[in-house]
């Protein structure tokens, strides 16, 4: 999906009306549901199948090596399974099965069906339906995920998941990316770019359509397409604080996984661990409420973490990493730089999600305005920005008696930064102050003090020299 409808003033509360009204517009008439078939006519009798598996690619098409690695798995190596491709709408040139003219190529396919359904009561056949219900992977073309979206409560939905739930498969490219995700950007209103999600994360443009497919060990997600070319991590991340800030996303966690085109394919096996192949895909984690997330006013959300998933690389989906990711904000509606590249943490230890990270939430430049991170996981991780040159972050911080307390900060070139270890008096414990934008801070302190409770102490992050919105990320362990 890359293009707005256009709507004419007369027509615009017609489109604002109900979610009817939308589909019609993605909806313009065409021929009823068509079906062509390539190979047996006969469809693969077998009672149990070794999936599921999952393709999530970046662009329409498919990726043969990840698309023959859930061939492979679902069938255990052996014997062969049917192919379900549904689309949207029907190629405007060349064949009118492209998907299927490549599946059918490959080693154990016994028949690849290609449906377009034009209409969301097509979701209802009772031919697509028992074409899905036979196959062992279903494949959702390129194209728009409004249209999909509108099957979401038909019976077509139904036959997806039982073809999942029988160990088969399901996957899609583009569009069909989209749909295979639990929080679904449906762009029912329109297509929306970074710039205007950042500039308004409410922008009638961006809607969701959500509990449609679940699948296993993949919660929470929101995929997004073209990731790199059409420069949309602006947008997942707007995408990903709406998300948290209106409760679609359970735990109070969002992800976003964002696939590259020209042959990206996240692949994702029946215990939740992907493999990443042909180009590059990014999971980025919303792990708190956004510090600003407001219809008509732009963005502010501290300390996304991005993984940048290179092909050949994994990521479980299961277990989800709790290091190994770089950290970028938005500071009114403005990213920091290198979206897409950054320095992975390595010493971020195995804190979970919420709770292993406090952001900074301006104003906290005094002790009396600290942010507080006495309930901090150990390792967990501090995040901020020296936003001008006076800039002074306070971050409060409880130790137990006899227990050491170990800070390593990871500032970015864009300013130098210092930091200060205080006591509940504002006095200087220990410092750090190496010299030099992008050089790093350390410190350590122990706490000597006998008995069973626990002191206040504060962390002050101080610009030096320099500012910016590049995030710095200061990594707390107590031992």
């Amino acid at each position: 999906m890359t293009h707005r409808p256009f709507t004419p003033p007369a027509a615009a509360a017609v489109v604002l009306t109900a979610m009817a009204s939308v589909l019609m517009a993605h909806q313009p008439a065409q021929a009823a549901a068509d079906r062509i078939r390539l190979g047996s006519a006969s469809d693969v009798s077998r009672s149990t199948w070794n999936g599921p598996a999952f393709t999530m690619n970046g662009a329409g098409g498919i990726v043969t090596a990840s698309m023959t690695r859930a061939i492979d798995e679902i069938r255990g190596g052996t014997g062969s399974l049917d192919v379900v491709v549904v689309a949207g709408s029907a190629p405007t040139s060349g064949s009118k099965t492209p998907e299927c003219d490549t599946i059918t190529g490959l080693t154990g396919v016994n028949s690849c069906t290609t449906w377009t359904l034009t209409t969301a009561s097509d979701g209802n056949n009772s031919q697509i339906n028992t074409d899905v219900r036979n196959a062992e992977f279903v494949y959702f073309a390129g194209g728009d995920q409004c249209r999909y979206a509108a099957w979401k409560g038909t019976a077509l939905e139904a036959s997806v998941e039982s073809v999942v739930a029988k160990g088969g498969g399901s996957g899609g490219g583009s569009a069909g990316h989209h749909i295979n995700s639990p929080i679904v950007y449906d762009a029912c209103n329109g297509s929306v770019t970074s710039a205007e999600a950042l500039a308004n994360p409410y922008d009638r443009y961006i809607s969701f359509t959500t509990g449609m497919f679940e699948w296993a060990n993949y919660g929470a997600v929101i995929n997004d397409s073209h990731f790199v070319t059409r420069d949309r991590m602006g947008r997942t991340m707007s995408f990903l604080a709406r998300a948290v800030k209106d409760g679609l996303a359970p735990g109070g966690s969002a992800w976003g996984v964002g696939v590259e085109e020209g042959g990206g394919s996240l692949f994702l096996d029946r215990n939740g661990m992907a493999t990443q192949y042909g180009k590059d895909a990014y999971v980025v984690l919303a792990d708190h409420q956004p510090e600003q997330a407001v219809g008509r006013k732009p963005l502010t959300y501290s300390g996304f973490k991005i993984w940048r998933l290179r092909p050949g690389s994994t990521f479980d989906f299961k277990n989800r990493p709790t290091c190994g990711y770089y950290l970028r904000s938005v500071t009114d509606g403005v990213t920091d730089a290198n979206l897409y590249n950054g320095t992975p943490l390595t010493d971020c230890g195995t804190q979970g999600g919420g709770g292993s990270t406090v952001a900074e939430s301006e104003p906290n430049d005094t002790r009396d305005t600290a942010d507080d991170a006495t309930a901090l996981a150990s390792p967990g991780t501090l995040t901020g920005s020296m936003k001008s040159t006076s800039d002074r972050d306070y971050f409060k911080v409880s130790v137990a008696a006899g227990q050491t307390v170990s800070v390593n900060c990871a500032v970015p070139t864009a300013y130098d930064a210092d930091v200060y270890w205080l006591d509940a008096n504002g006095s200087t414990l220990t410092r750090s102050v190496n010299d030099g934008a992008g050089t790093d801070e350390s410190l350590s302190f122990t706490r000597t003090a006998t008995g069973t409770g626990t002191g206040t102490y504060y962390l002050d992050v101080e610009a030096y020299r320099g500012s910016g919105t590049a995030t710095y990320a200061c990594t707390l362990t107590r031992s």
